[in-house]
C-alpha cells in the first residue's frame, strides 16, 4: 500500500545540506571591520584631556613661589599632589606660567623638605605643618610628626581625656556661662565653681576601714546614698587611671587656652555635703576665673 503525501513541497535531502552549509557559511564569515574613526577620536580626545608637566615645576601656593622637581610631587602614589600632577586633573596657572594651588604656602616649603629628603619641621611648627599633611593626604609624613613632640604627647593626653565622660561638653559649658556672666556684669571676668574628682567617693585614711568596702561592693540601695550632685556650675570625674586631679585641671587650663581664652584656678575648698552617718563628699572646688580682654 502506498500512502501519498499531500504536502508537495518536501525537502530534498541536497537541500537540507544546502541550507545548513548556508548557515555555517554565515557564521564563519569574518566580521565586517570596524571603522577606527571614533576610537581614533576618542583616543585623541583623551590625550588632549591629559595635561602634561615639565620636569621642573614652577608652583603658585597661595602666593608664595616654589620650585621643584615633578618626581618630587609624585614621590607618594596616595597623595592629592601625587593626583594633581598625574595629567588626569587640569590645575590653572597663574599670569606667569606658575601652576596655582589655592592654599596658604606658610607650610609649603616644609612638605616639600619631607618629599625631598624625609626632613622634618621643627617643633614649634610640627601642629601647623600636620594639618598641612592631612590637607595633602601625605600620610607617610602624618605618621612621622605624629612620633614626635608635641603631638605624642598630645596623643597620651588624649588617650586620658578619653576615659573622662563629657569633657569636651564641660568645657563648652565653661565658655557658655563666663560668657553669660561677663555679659550680665559688663566686667572683662567671670568666676565659675568647678568640681574636679578623680573618686567617686573619696575617704580619709582615718575614714578607709569603715568605708572601703563599700566602693566595690555595695548594693543600689547604698549607693543612693552616696549620689549627688555638688553645688557648683560645672563638674568632671570620676575616672580610674593615675593621672590626678591636678593633671585634669592643666588639661583644662591648656584647653581653654588654645582657643585664646585666659583662665586662673584656685581651690576654695571641699563639698561639705552630708551622705550617711559622719561620711560627708569632700570632693575638691575650684573657683575659675575667665578673662575675656
Amino acid at each position: 500500500m502506498v500512502v501519498f503525501s499531500g504536502n508537495k513541497e518536501t525537502a530534498t535531502p541536497n537541500d537540507a545540506m544546502s541550507s545548513s552549509d548556508s548557515a555555517e557559511d554565515d557564521f564563519r564569515k569574518p566580521a565586517l571591520p570596524i571603522s577606527n574613526l571614533n576610537l581614533g577620536k576618542a583616543i585623541h580626545t583623551l590625550n588632549a584631556l591629559q595635561q602634561e608637566f615639565p620636569e621642573v615645576i614652577p608652583l603658585n601656593v597661595g602666593g608664595t613661589f616654589f620650585t621643584t622637581r615633578l618626581s618630587t610631587l609624585r614621590r607618594y602614589e596616595d597623595t592629592m599632589l601625587a593626583a594633581m600632577f598625574s595629567g588626569r586633573h587640569r590645575i590653572p596657572c597663574d599670569a606667569e606660567g606658575r601652576f596655582f594651588i589655592d592654599r596658604d604656602g606658610a607650610y609649603f616649603g616644609d612638605i616639600l623638605n619631607f618629599l625631598r629628603a624625609g626632613e622634618l619641621p621643627a617643633r614649634e611648627r610640627v601642629r601647623a605643618v600636620h594639618r598641612e599633611a592631612q590637607y595633602y593626604s601625605i600620610g607617610p609624613l602624618l605618621a612621622s610628626l605624629e612620633e614626635v613632640q608635641p603631638l605624642t604627647g598630645e596623643k597620651v593626653r588624649q588617650a586620658f581625656l578619653d576615659l573622662m565622660p563629657y569633657y569636651k561638653e564641660n568645657l563648652e559649658r565653661i565658655l557658655e556661662i563666663a560668657k553669660l556672666r561677663a555679659i550680665q556684669r559688663k566686667a572683662r571676668f567671670a568666676k565659675l565653681k568647678i568640681c574636679v574628682y578623680k573618686e567617686e567617693m573619696p575617704v580619709t585614711p582615718y575614714e578607709r576601714p569603715l568605708f572601703n568596702s563599700l566602693r566595690f561592693e555595695r548594693s543600689e540601695s547604698e549607693a543612693k546614698l552616696f549620689e549627688h550632685h555638688c553645688e557648683v556650675d560645672v563638674s568632671f570625674g570620676p575616672w580610674e587611671a593615675v593621672a590626678d586631679v591636678y593633671d585634669l585641671l592643666h588639661c583644662i587650663v591648656s584647653d581653654l587656652a588654645t582657643r585664646g581664652i585666659n583662665a586662673d584656678h584656685q581651690c576654695i575648698g571641699v563639698c561639705d555635703k552630708h551622705l550617711i552617718n559622719h561620711y560627708y563628699c569632700k570632693r575638691p572646688i575650684y573657683e575659675f576665673k575667665i578673662t575675656w580682654w
